[in-house]
């Protein structure tokens, strides 16, 4: 027993480590192999339900961390998890653009949605491990980090707001180029056998839900790249890194079958991110610039929770006579 539990593996002990595979595995598991082993529409009740027992599970995580690795830590996995939970909210906008686009039926979205959570561990593994060999190596690379972060803040303050132009995306346009794609969906299925191959043979065709999980993935790589970046300015622990990003997204999909049906009232959320994005890098620069080791857990927490509350508020004050632009409750 003191043998496994004196194993360590990227600054925290192993067996921490496989309690979180563990735990991510079977909640996946149950997730496609129980609640959703069949293809259906998701309500907004069951989706909002969903998604308080994800968010729970992500807090209810982030005890664990603060009773093994104390309170800083603890801290930490809380303002990281808020942090990642905000940003990845507005992923949402970008994935209802895509749904939307290639006119994916509500029953189908959480098959795509699935696939592209387990991309997104993956990806996420590898992005994280990087930042945290060069954070490890050149402690400077935070300081990129912070700039990075106030810039791209206030570049989204500034942007003009006008919905992206799938049609002309690069990454679908190879897609097409390169590959055989059907133009209407073909149930659940990513690819399908179809004649179209030299002498009227069959060949693969890859169907719209496959080209919408390529689009979903690219979009949260490049979420990923303010994100992890974001999550490195509160904590450089690789572990407290990659499990709060992880729960933040695991209960992402969940939500997004909420708040697709009232985009409408969070019309001020971006703007709520973008001032989060310029707290977040500017604080490395704020302790130093006082003299401070680091910027207080308990400051840091306590100004993003503000932030996006005022943000949050403020939408919903706008809106409030707003119609929703979609459907009405399904559930």
């Amino acid at each position: 027993m003191d043998l496994i539990t004196s194993v360590m593996f990227l600054g925290q002990p192993l067996w921490m480590w496989g309690a979180f595979l563990i735990l991510v595995t079977g909640l996946l598991a149950f997730d496609l192999g129980i609640l959703h082993r069949d293809q259906r529409e998701i309500g907004v009740r069951e989706s909002l339900t969903l998604s308080g027992i994800y968010i729970a599970l992500g807090l209810a995580f982030g005890v664990f961390v603060w009773a093994q690795l104390g309170k800083q830590a603890g801290i930490e996995y809380i303002t990281g998890f808020v942090i990642e939970k905000s940003l990845a909210m507005d992923n949402v906008f970008v994935i209802a653009t895509i749904f939307g686009f290639f006119a994916i039926p509500r029953e189908l979205q959480h098959r795509v949605l699935f696939w592209g959570v387990l991309g997104v561990i993956v990806l996420r593994a590898v992005m994280i491990g990087g930042g945290a060999v060069l954070v490890e190596n050149f402690s400077w690379i935070l300081y990129v980090f912070a700039a990075f972060l106030i810039l791209t803040g206030v570049r989204l303050l500034t942007a003009n707001g006008e919905e992206p132009d799938l049609s002309r995306n690069p990454v679908l346009r190879f897609a097409r180029k390169r590959f055989r794609v059907t133009d209407t969906l073909h149930g659940d299925r990513f690819f399908v056998r179809l004649p179209g191959g030299p002498n009227g043979s069959l060949a693969t065709f890859a169907t719209p839900l496959f080209l919408a999980l390529v689009l979903i993935e690219v979009a949260d790589v490049i979420f990923a790249v303010d994100s992890v970046p974001a999550i490195f300015a509160i904590t450089t622990d690789p572990y407290i890194v990659y499990t709060s990003n992880i729960f933040a997204v695991l209960g992402l999909r969940a939500l997004y079958f909420a708040l697709a049906a009232v985009l409408h009232r969070f019309a001020y959320l971006k703007q709520a991110l973008a001032i989060l994005l310029v707290f977040i890098g500017s604080k490395i620069f704020v302790a130093d610039l006082l003299g401070w080791t680091k910027f207080p857990a308990e400051w840091s927490l306590g100004i993003t929770f503000t932030i996006l509350a005022a943000g949050v508020g403020y939408s919903l004050w706008r809106t409030r006579s707003e119609a929703p632009a979609g459907a009405a409750d399904r559930a």
